[in-house]
């Protein structure tokens, strides 16, 4: 298959490089490479790098654990499983630990029902199972 390259802009750069930081770079790399064989995948990472890492989680203001606080609380609430499941090993990466998940889920689900907590547990489970083995996906 094809490769098509990325549009190295300053902002493409900045969001990589935070979000490159976040996923740890042999996961990143090969999430990236992947996305680069078919242009839909590839431009929805250049749009993610410019419009979300680069505009959003490189602003100064709040810590990147904060950030991923929100975005994890976020991804709960509306249900977002795998996703959410990203944000677990990113968060654990800017600095969350086992113990604040836990008290996140538990937070939220107070303010978006039981089931929403329920799901988020499972889903960190499997998180922390992959990790403690070390078979966590590249890309996932």
């Amino acid at each position: 298959m094809a490769t098509h390259p990325f549009d190295e802009t300053d902002a493409f750069k900045t969001g990589r490089d935070v979000w490159f930081a976040m996923r740890g770079a042999g996961d990143a790399q090969a999430a990236m490479d992947q996305a680069a064989e078919h242009p839909m995948t590839r431009d929805l990472r250049q749009f993610l790098f410019e419009h979300c890492f680069a505009a959003v989680w490189a602003r100064p203001g709040l810590e990147r654990a904060t950030r991923s606080t929100i975005t994890i609380s976020v991804l709960c609430a509306l249900g977002r499983v795998e996703e959410l499941k990203s944000h677990i090993r990113m968060g654990l990466n800017n600095g969350l630990t086992r113990e604040e998940l836990k008290e996140i889920f538990l937070h939220v689900g107070v303010y978006a029902g039981a089931p929403t907590a329920v799901a988020a547990v499972r889903a960190a489970m499997e998180v922390f199972a992959e990790l403690d083995r070390g078979t966590a996906a590249p890309g996932a």
